[in-house]
């Protein structure tokens, strides 16, 4: 199983996933540079991604701590997540994301 996750340079970078990991800790453990200053527990927006939009809706619903902490961010899309709510399992395989301007290092 793979995410594929676009850094700020536009490189596409295809990353090993793990089922009931969330797409944060699969891009931080890849060497991707994500900030996440608050290691995944929902209390910043520093691992916003943007979800490609084919997949945005196969993603479960935001809660309202992430809608919260996404009205932080700089810049937000339609698609825009939090990845450290994301969990991955095997449905998601092939998810893309691209790492937000200000979830990068």
């Amino acid at each position: 199983m793979k995410i594929l996750v676009t850094d700020g340079h536009g490189v596409e970078h295809e990353i090993e996933a793990t089922d009931g990991w969330t797409v944060m800790e699969m891009i931080r453990d890849a060497g991707l540079p994500i900030k996440a200053e608050c290691g995944g527990s929902c209390v910043c927006a520093t691992c916003h991604v943007i979800v490609e939009a084919d997949w945005f809706a196969k993603l479960p619903e935001k809660t309202e701590e992430e809608v919260d902490m996404l009205d932080l961010a700089l810049e937000v899309f339609d698609t825009s997540r939090l990845s450290c709510q994301i969990e991955f399992d095997p449905s998601l395989d092939g998810l893309k994301v691209t790492l937000a301007p200000d979830a990068i290092m």
